[in-house]
């Protein structure tokens, strides 16, 4: 079952700046060998991850010695799931000057971790690992809806999801339409928007034959994640593991002013309407026709949040 909620401090200064957030997320299979976990914890470094979720680690059980030999820092907590015999396994591993822990759970899917980032935003992360089977599939799409409703703060939602989302997103493998309907309405129903991939299009592929290229690796925000932070998602190479690396950073460059962004769940609200045309109404502005747009749609964006 489920590892414990596991902490570690170690002395050191204490965290006084921002740094830039970058979470990694890997399908390793498997992360026995001694080789494999330095390659690992190189690539930790050279990004400067703050924090990890991995899948398939094949670790019947996972200590906290064997969690230092693949973290880099000399802070970190960890929440892991113990594999099935050589198989599945779940790995999250961060700096807590980063994130403040304070409530978890979980089951052979997914490691839930809801607590604090950078001491402000209150978010939910979940490291997933959905199984291949099409109705097991399914029934864990139902729990984590059913979860939902009880960590109800922001959603950050990555993994391997082992399903793909349109018929672009394969080569090579076989169709899938019901399985897909299944995973898009699972989508529009947790209300979350998928992060779109730099560098890369496909996140695994079959390694010897390399005639099977998929996506079934991922990353979902709930909209106060996509306000808050300036997100982007890198698929890095595949190197140790048939799957590439995801890490979903902020870009902290300045691109001027921010466009208009709108998200079309809003619509599918039955409240959404109503509540627009009451801020539009009771909003006074003096001022030419587009200042008054401006802060129309300024009201209507608080009054969302």
């Amino acid at each position: 079952m489920a590892g414990a909620c596991n902490q570690l401090f170690v002395g050191g200064l204490q965290w006084l700046i921002h740094v830039v957030m970058k979470m990694l997320s890997w399908n390793i299979r498997g992360v026995v060998r001694s080789e494999k976990k330095r390659q690992i914890k190189k690539l930790l470094i050279a990004r400067k991850i703050e924090m990890v979720l991995f899948q398939e680690t094949k670790l019947s059980s996972i200590l906290e010695v064997e969690v230092r030999r693949l973290w880099h820092r000399d802070r970190f907590e960890y929440m892991s799931v113990e594999a099935e015999g050589r198989a599945r396994g779940l790995l999250c591993i961060w700096d807590p000057r980063m994130f403040q822990l304070s409530d978890c759970c979980s089951n052979r899917n997914f490691i839930l971790l809801s607590g604090t980032f950078h001491n402000s935003f209150e978010c939910v992360i979940l490291n997933i690992y959905a199984p291949n089977g099409v109705v097991k599939r399914g029934n864990l799409w139902e729990v984590l809806l059913n979860t939902k409703s009880s960590f109800s703060k922001p959603w950050c939602l990555g993994g391997d999801f082992n399903e793909i989302r349109n018929v672009a997103e394969r080569v090579g493998c076989s169709r899938r339409d019901r399985e897909m309907k299944d995973f898009n309405e699972f989508i529009d129903r947790c209300e979350v928007t998928e992060i779109q991939m730099l560098g890369s299009k496909y996140t695994w592929s079959n390694a010897h034959e390399g005639i099977k290229w998929i996506k079934i690796d991922r990353f979902f925000l709930s909209p106060e994640w996509i306000e808050r932070f300036k997100l982007k998602l890198w698929g890095l190479s595949r190197t140790i593991s048939d799957h590439c690396p995801l890490v979903l950073m902020e870009d902290v460059r300045d691109w001027g002013p921010k466009p208009f962004k709108f998200l079309n769940v809003w619509l599918l609200h039955p409240k959404f309407a109503s509540l627009m045309v009451k801020v539009c109404g009771e909003s006074y502005i003096v001022g030419d026709a587009g200042f008054t747009l401006q802060e129309k749609l300024q009201a209507l964006k608080m009054a969302l949040k």
